[in-house]
C-alpha cells in the first residue's frame, strides 16, 4: 500500500509542478505583451495585469507544495543546527504541525472566499468570476496538506527519483532502454 500511495503522491507532485511551471511561463509571456501593447502599439490592454496576478497566485500556491515535498522551502536553520538531534526532531515535528494549521487555514478560508466572491466579476475580464481568481488558495492548500501528511506518515520524500531531477531522468532513460 505504501508504494501505491507514494506513486500517487509522485503523480500529484508532477501535476503541481507542471501547473506551476505553465503558470509562470504564461505569466512571463503575458507581462511583456502588456508592455509591448502599451508602449509600442499605443493601445494598453486591460487584461494582462489581472491575468498575470492570477497566474502568480497559481504559481505560488501550487509551487509551495512542490517546494515543501522537495525540501526546498524557506527554512531558518541557525537555531535548529545548534540543537541536539532529539530537539531537532521535536522542532521538525512542530514545523509540520504548524504547516497543518496553515493548510487548514488556507483550505477553510480559501474556499469561503471563493464561494463569497463567485458572484462578482473582474472589470478587465468580466467573464471570469472573482471567486475563480481565489481558487488557487484552497486548491494549493489541499496539495500542500497532502505533502505535509505524507511527510508525517512516510517521512521526508525529497530523495525520491521524481523529486530529484537527476534521478528522475536516469530512471526515464533506463525505462526507454528496456
Amino acid at each position: 500500500m505504501k508504494s501505491g500511495v507514494l506513486r500517487a503522491m509522485d503523480s500529484l507532485y508532477l501535476m503541481a509542478m507542471w501547473i506551476s511551471g505553465i503558470a509562470i511561463t504564461l505569466m512571463s509571456l503575458i507581462i511583456p505583451w502588456g508592455v509591448f501593447a502599451r508602449y509600442v502599439l499605443g493601445t494598453g490592454s486591460q487584461w494582462p495585469e489581472p491575468v498575470a496576478i492570477l497566474l502568480m497566485s497559481v504559481f505560488t500556491f501550487f509551487g509551495a507544495g512542490v517546494a515543501y515535498r522537495a525540501g526546498s522551502h524557506i527554512a531558518v536553520e541557525m537555531l535548529t543546527n545548534a540543537l541536539p538531534p532529539s530537539l531537532k526532531r521535536l522542532f521538525a515535528l512542530c514545523v509540520d504541525l504548524l504547516m497543518l494549521a496553515a493548510c487548514a487555514f488556507l483550505i477553510r478560508f480559501g474556499f469561503q472566499l471563493v464561494i463569497e466572491t463567485m458572484g462578482q466579476t473582474i472589470s478587465a475580464i468580466p467573464w471570469v468570476p472573482v471567486g475563480i481568481t481565489y481558487l488557487p488558495l484552497p486548491l494549493g492548500g489541499v496539495v500542500l496538506l497532502a505533502f505535509v501528511l505524507e511527510k508525517l506518515i512516510y517521512g521526508p520524500q525529497q530523495d525520491r527519483a521524481v523529486v530529484r531531477s537527476d534521478q528522475h531522468l536516469e530512471a526515464q532513460s533506463r525505462a526507454t532502454e528496456v
